[in-house]
């Protein structure tokens, strides 16, 4: 058995990039001495998530890749010797940035990144006004750790994205998250939107026989917006297995560092009694590229 440690970097984010950093990296160290070889962090950590209102001047939030952080988290990828997920808001040109997934090798080079592709525009999520669509592709990263199909959170909810990932290669697939509950919310509604995210990416990895890490910031962070009070973030950071089982699965209101034990032999294993990629009728599929069938 081929035996990958995991961390997910499950924790609160503030105001101040600074403090962000310096708990990232606290946590990041500790994820390492702990013998983890792949760490990932939540999605946009090294800010608050900013999206909650549409705000010209948030844009300044945004840095170049190769820039400040990437600079910042390659360093501390070679010095520790894991692969490290990182996710940030990219500027790649005036007018042009992009939630951008960065990936770093046990010597600090980037493997690879992920521009996401599905942006939402929800009440308190709206990515449409920062973040231009991807254009990437679903393809997946190559590293010492495994072939890695990077996404981010909007795009679990598409089993399209990760069956091209698992169809391109990808041994794992990943969601660096940011999603959280209105504190309007009834707690009959919470629990269903927190059961059919659980639900919908345990399918992911059933449907391709792959593991499945997904990683969310946790805590209330307030919005600037008149009347809101902000979006709980439910942690619940959690892996499953190829066959759906949950194999680790965080708190929904604390920081903490969840670890989990990846066996990637079992892919092989599960693909050979669950042969759903040999099964696929993919002379069939033809109207899938369609918006909609009238």
């Amino acid at each position: 058995m081929t035996m990958l440690k995991t961390a997910m970097i499950q924790q609160k984010s503030y105001d101040d990039s600074g403090a962000n950093l310096f708990r990232s990296e606290g946590m990041i160290r500790e994820a390492a001495v702990s013998g983890a070889s792949l760490v990932i962090m939540q999605e946009l950590h090294t800010t608050r998530y900013f999206c909650q209102s549409e705000e010209a001047k948030l844009f300044d939030l945004a840095e170049t890749i190769p820039g400040r952080s990437t600079e910042f988290f390659s360093g501390l990828a070679s010095e520790l010797g894991i692969v490290l997920v990182t996710s940030l808001f990219e500027r790649r040109a005036p007018g042009i940035c992009h939630n951008t997934a960065v990936v770093f090798e046990r010597d600090g080079s980037v493997a690879g990144k992920y521009r996401k592709m599905h942006i939402p525009d929800d009440p308190g999520f709206y990515e449409k006004f920062y973040f231009t669509p991807g254009d990437t592709g679903f393809n997946p990263i190559r590293t010492s750790a495994g072939v890695l199909g990077v996404l981010v959170c909007w795009d679990q909810w598409y089993p399209e994205a990760a069956r091209l990932m698992a169809l391109a290669g990808a041994e794992i697939l990943i969601y660096p998250t940011a999603i959280g509950w209105d504190p309007s919310d009834s707690a009959e509604e919470q629990k269903r939107q927190l059961e059919a995210w659980v639900t919908v990416q345990r399918g992911h990895a059933v449907a391709n026989g792959i593991p499945l890490v997904a990683v969310n910031r946790v805590g209330l962070e307030g919005s600037h917006e008149k009347d809101k009070e902000g979006i709980i973030f439910w942690g619940n950071s959690f892996a499953a297995g190829p066959q759906g089982e949950i194999l680790a699965r965080g708190a929904e209101d604390a920081e903490e560092i969840v670890t989990v034990d990846l066996d990637m032999g079992r892919s092989e294993e599960v693909r050979r009694i669950w042969p759903f990629l040999r099964d696929r009728r993919i002379d069939a599929y033809g109207d899938i590229l369609k918006r909609y069938r009238d």
